[in-house]
């Protein structure tokens, strides 16, 4: 009897122990997120200025961040805005563009897996305003635009790492596996983490560059716990594995050659930023590669300290102290 006690009792700690905390019950969160289509509204019909002002007036900010953020045409009343709205509006590729993003695309399924993202930042910060959601065919610019309670989303840019029209334009193999539809809940929580709480740019070494990149990460964690790794980050699963197989030797890489501490702008590039591979390492390695370490340094100090809550740890621009407290030493 005594055994299966023992038994039963290490099957609850084992269980405790491997659960994900991030698995959290959201289910009572009410939140729905609605897409806007802006492209349905400013393709439906010719330009003048009485559409001009009726999209201004249902769209404000994004109307304004659209025109000058992402087509580059400026604000109305600027030389030349209306020639410009017309043209992009009349183009026959942005016209097949949103007719393949129709078919590419399932939003309501988007428009579901966001709200499920929400409902958890909403669970996390309940004070906080759940930003509205605008899509759009922006003809190949900026993926993901944000502002105060806003986000847009350039749909064009995720059609499908194999689309011919991203092999057109020359874009390079590792931005195009991070341009599928399932990649977008993750690519716009990220571009919502940096919104709310932006880089300090006091904090200039590499250290704190990742740190606050892992923290990023953390809050994507955070918002979709059942997504894997591997699509949060936009690493193939291979790469995934050189990470994990990795991690001491890249860890001690840095530490070995002084590099944590740096402030030089190519050594913080080097391993935080959107690269075919890390050059420090071998070809099989991502890049960002810096950005992972911070991801696992923050994991293992949020394991470490329960109490810390998600807000504190966003708040938290300390990352000394982060890397102090969370006993990181991969080995």
């Amino acid at each position: 009897m005594k055994k299966v006690y023992f038994f039963l009792i290490l099957i609850v700690v084992t269980t405790a122990c491997s659960r994900n905390p991030l698995k959290v019950d959201v289910s009572n969160v009410v939140v729905k997120t609605e897409i806007k289509s802006f492209s349905d509204d400013l393709l439906k019909q010719p330009i003048d200025s009485s559409v001009v002002a009726q999209l201004d007036s249902k769209y404000g900010d994004f109307f304004h961040l659209f025109t000058q953020r992402m087509i580059w045409i400026g604000a109305p009343g600027d030389t030349g805005f209306m020639e410009g709205l017309q043209r992009f509006a009349s183009d026959t590729l942005i016209v097949h563009l949103k007719e393949l993003t129709n078919k590419r695309i399932d939003q309501r399924k988007l428009e579901n897996d966001l709200t499920e993202a929400f409902r958890h930042y909403k669970y996390y910060f309940p004070k906080d305003t759940v930003p509205q959601i605008v899509s759009c065919i922006s003809g190949f610019n900026q993926s993901i635009i944000t502002s105060d309670n806003l986000i847009g989303i350039s749909l064009d840019k995720f059609m499908g790492s194999s689309c011919s029209y991203y092999a057109q334009l020359g874009l390079p193999e590792y931005k195009r596996k991070r341009m599928n539809p399932e990649n977008i809940v993750p690519e716009t929580m990220k571009a919502w983490a940096q919104t709310e709480f932006p880089k300090n740019e006091e904090s200039g070494n590499l250290l704190s560059q990742m740190i606050y990149e892992g923290k990023i990460m953390y809050f994507v964690d955070a918002m979709i716990p059942d997504m894997p790794d591997s699509l949060k980050i936009g690493f193939s699963s291979k790469q995934l594995d050189f990470c994990n197989a990795s991690e001491a030797g890249m860890w001690t890489y840095l530490a070995e050659q002084k590099l944590l501490y740096s402030n030089h702008r190519m050594d913080i590039k080097r391993y935080t930023s959107d690269s075919p591979y890390t050059s420090s390492f071998t070809a099989e390695s991502p890049g960002r590669t810096g950005v992972w370490l911070g991801w696992q340094i923050v994991r293992a100090y949020m394991k470490k300290n329960p109490q810390v809550s998600l807000s504190q740890l966003m708040e938290n621009s300390n990352h000394q102290e982060i890397l102090n407290q969370s006993g990181y030493y991969p080995e």
